[in-house]
């Protein structure tokens, strides 16, 4: 069972085909929809402003998304929020991606499908706009995203739509103390780092 926690009489919502770790932690005004994934030790502080998750979004390990009185940080359906990033009172829309260790500061806001590159800073008020690349500190629009990688950003968001369906009969166990012969791999068809699938393209 995740850790959920009323504050000021406001109690997390999360929809029954969700899958929120139960290590992940929501506090006060959190709305989590269907088919969205919150992943290990994420952090969901809706005690000042509401966080909205909307449906089929995934919020991965150690996020953290927190905001203001009076305004919604927002998930929006389908984006990604990659391991480690921090949101701060933001609006993310639909399809977009948060890269690995990023910052979106107070209301910035992140185009549909565009994406975040990894460890980018998002100044307060910035503006992303749809199917485009930032990256960097401050992060800078680089270019619009080619199809071959809004193909892949959306196979990605998939299998995270998936892993929240595979976690919910995810079971607490004691570890093995030696590893059996022949131990089988977990095996997903398709599933490959971006930069593998262009050299494979070039």
């Amino acid at each position: 069972m995740p850790k959920v926690y009323a504050i000021d009489g406001i109690t997390p919502v999360v929809h029954p085909s969700a899958y929120v770790h139960p290590s992940a932690v929501l506090i006060g005004d959190v709305i989590v929809g269907a088919r969205a994934y919150i992943g290990p030790c994420a952090s969901l502080r809706g005690d000042f402003g509401r966080i909205v998750v909307e449906e089929g979004a995934n919020i991965q390990d150690t996020c953290m998304v927190h905001g203001f009185p009076g305004k919604d940080t927002v998930v929006g359906a389908e984006s990604t929020i990659g391991h480690g990033a921090v949101l701060h009172g933001c609006v993310i829309r639909r399809g977009a991606l948060i890269g690995m260790n990023c910052v979106v500061n107070d209301n910035a806001e992140v185009g549909e499908d565009a994406v975040v590159a990894a460890l980018a800073f998002l100044k307060a008020e910035a503006r992303v706009e749809a199917r485009t690349l930032v990256a960097g500190i401050p992060a800078r629009a680089l270019r619009k995203l080619s199809e071959q990688e809004l193909r892949w950003k959306e196979d990605n968001m998939r299998l995270y739509q998936e892993l929240a369906t595979r976690s919910s009969k995810m079971k607490l166990v004691d570890a093995l103390t030696t590893v059996e012969p022949g131990r089988r791999r977990i095996d997903i068809p398709g599933a490959v780092p971006l930069s593998e699938l262009k050299k494979k393209h070039a």
